[in-house]
């Protein structure tokens, strides 16, 4: 007779990849170029901050569709000698004229557009590369932007699943001239391995490698976003760009299994991935075993309550008290999770959505992580929010303003409402775990997938002992609505299994491979033991884990 681990074992499922190992170091990146540029930087004697800027710059010039220096940035750096953890929250703010009664009297109610100057908030990207750089950096931060620089000058071949994700911004991006000239070769997306240049954000990039933030927000780039925001009704002025400064914060926990698992406290829905855990916790999903309809029940479920709090009580802390250490309670995730019924899903948890915010899915942003060869590793998430976001490119910028504010709600009185200078609720969350010798820097974006993505990763290596290509790589649900019983779900998870939830209750829609809505991950790992270190990166997109080989010696 199988014992329990050679069951559980038997039903993991088989990469189409393997690890990557290196005692150097591993960058993991959905471009490999840009995996491959954060490895050059290692090369030449950076260290994983640095590498995961050049990482960060080189894939927003190759995947304009997800991040870019118009977008906001979050990060969980490592340091190895010290065995700690820091938290950067560059995500930018609203325009200090953003307020209600200015939105009321330009006739938006009910909610903000998905689109459009209303929905522009200031960049945090570059501030946060300065931030980081400043406190961490090796390297020049023009050695850090080079890759980027060369590429957006002399072009690189556009990746399968970039291309694709292109060709379906092409009418947005056709109804303005300055995106139609920036981003559309005659009218139309890229193809897949056809070159792509610009020459335009290569200039904007080389204003920040020789001036550092002050490139971006001040002087030529930063009165072009001015200038744009205002000829399209927006309020955005100088001040509100050149006071911009990003943010150092203590990462939140939770224990899950032994494991120590670690996200950024809010504005962001890094929160609610820790809530589900603790809900989780409560059930003995090994027992039950991998995409059992019991495990992946209690998953979905918990899912609902987890994001619930999240809606009800997540904003920017500078605007509201926010009851952090209350939801990560072990006691709140003991009630929260008796109040499933492992019998029958909840198509309504209490609290109910909060109207006015945007429920969103998909592949509108970029995670990437590096692990160096001290050990030294750096978490990253980086994005646009919808697509290429606003729809407004400065003009001769070379990229695309983000969309972030679509994420305020309009309800007078709530934590997320819409006011000057504030950060909205955000969806892209960068993560970290650590139990014993093993230090994990992870990620899964994708709108509002984030969250529910992170909690079946860590479970998938916590309760069914997974690799992190396996746990990348496993079959997902997300649900991305915020109400209901409907759920997606990868056709790589079991009939069996989906018909017993349908018979729960639950909608399921059942999507092929390389959905978008499912989310792109990656994952590196230090093993303090060995001192080697390990990546591995999500098939479901166009990356890889590149691992950095050893110094040439010579003959």
């Amino acid at each position: 007779m199988m014992t329990l681990a050679l069951v559980v074992a038997a039903t993991l499922p088989v990469p189409g990849r393997s690890v990557a190992a290196s005692q150097h170091g591993v960058a993991a990146s959905s471009q490999p170029l840009a995996a491959q540029a954060a490895v050059q930087i290692l090369q030449r004697g950076g260290n994983a901050v640095d590498a995961a800027i050049a990482a960060n710059s080189t894939q927003g010039v190759m995947e304009p569709t997800s991040n870019g220096i118009g977008g906001d940035l979050f990060a969980i750096v490592y340091l190895a000698k010290e065995d700690k953890l820091y938290g950067v929250n560059a995500s930018g703010w609203s325009p200090s004229g953003m307020t209600l009664d200015f939105l009321h009297g330009k006739g938006v109610q009910g909610e903000l557009p998905y689109r459009g100057v209303y929905t522009v908030t200031v960049p945090g990207a570059v501030g946060g590369w300065a931030a980081m750089h400043k406190r961490f950096g090796k390297l020049p931060l023009a050695t850090d932007l080079a890759p980027a620089i060369w590429y957006a000058e002399h072009g690189f071949p556009v990746m399968e699943v970039t291309a694709g994700l292109w060709s379906r911004s092409v009418e947005m991006l056709g109804a303005d001239a300055e995106s139609r000239a920036t981003f559309l070769i005659e009218g139309r997306s890229p193809r897949p391995g056809e070159p792509f240049r610009n020459p335009a954000l290569a200039r904007s990039l080389r204003r920040i490698a020789e001036q550092g933030r002050d490139g971006f927000y001040k002087g030529p780039t930063a009165q072009a976003i001015v200038d744009v925001v205002r000829e399209r009704g927006g309020v955005m002025t100088l001040d509100d760009l050149g006071e911009f400064q990003p943010e150092w914060v203590e990462p939140i926990e939770t224990t899950y299994r032994g494991w120590k698992v670690s996200e950024l406290p809010p504005n962001g829905q890094g929160i609610a991935a820790l809530e589900m855990l603790g809900i989780l916790e409560q059930f003995p999903l090994a027992e039950w075993g991998f995409h059992s309809a019991r495990t992946l029940h209690a998953m979905i479920e918990a899912k609902k309550l987890a994001y619930a709090d999240l809606l009800k009580y997540i904003g920017d802390p500078r605007f509201t008290r926010i009851p952090v250490q209350q939801l990560l309670a072990k006691e709140n995730a003991a009630r929260r999770a008796r109040q499933i019924d492992p019998k029958k899903a909840a198509c309504h948890v209490e609290p109910s959505q909060l109207p006015g915010v945007t429920a969103s899915s998909g592949s509108d942003t970029i995670y990437l992580t590096v692990v160096d060869g001290e050990g030294n590793i750096v978490s990253l998430i980086q994005s646009n929010y919808a697509g290429f976001g606003s729809g407004l490119v400065p003009k001769g910028g070379g990229f695309m303003l983000q969309n972030r504010g679509s994420l305020f709600t309009l309800q007078p009185g709530q934590p997320n409402t819409i006011a000057g200078r504030k950060r909205p609720l955000h969806t892209i969350i960068p993560a970290f775990m650590q139990k014993d010798g093993a230090r994990i820097g992870f990620g899964i974006m994708g709108g509002w997938n984030q969250a529910q993505a992170h909690a079946q990763f860590v479970a998938n290596i916590a309760d069914f002992g997974m690799t992190i290509q396996q746990a990348l790589e496993a079959g997902r649900f997300t649900k991305a609505t915020f109400e209901g019983c409907d759920v997606e779900i990868e056709a790589s998870v079991p009939q069996q299994a989906r018909d017993e939830l349908t018979a729960l209750g639950h909608q399921l829609e059942v999507r092929p491979p390389r959905t978008p809505i499912f989310g792109y991950g990656q994952a590196v790992v230090f093993d303090r033991k060995t001192g080697v270190k390990f990546g591995a990166s999500d098939p479901r997109h166009d990356g890889e884990a590149i691992p950095v080989p050893a110094p040439f010696l010579g003959p």
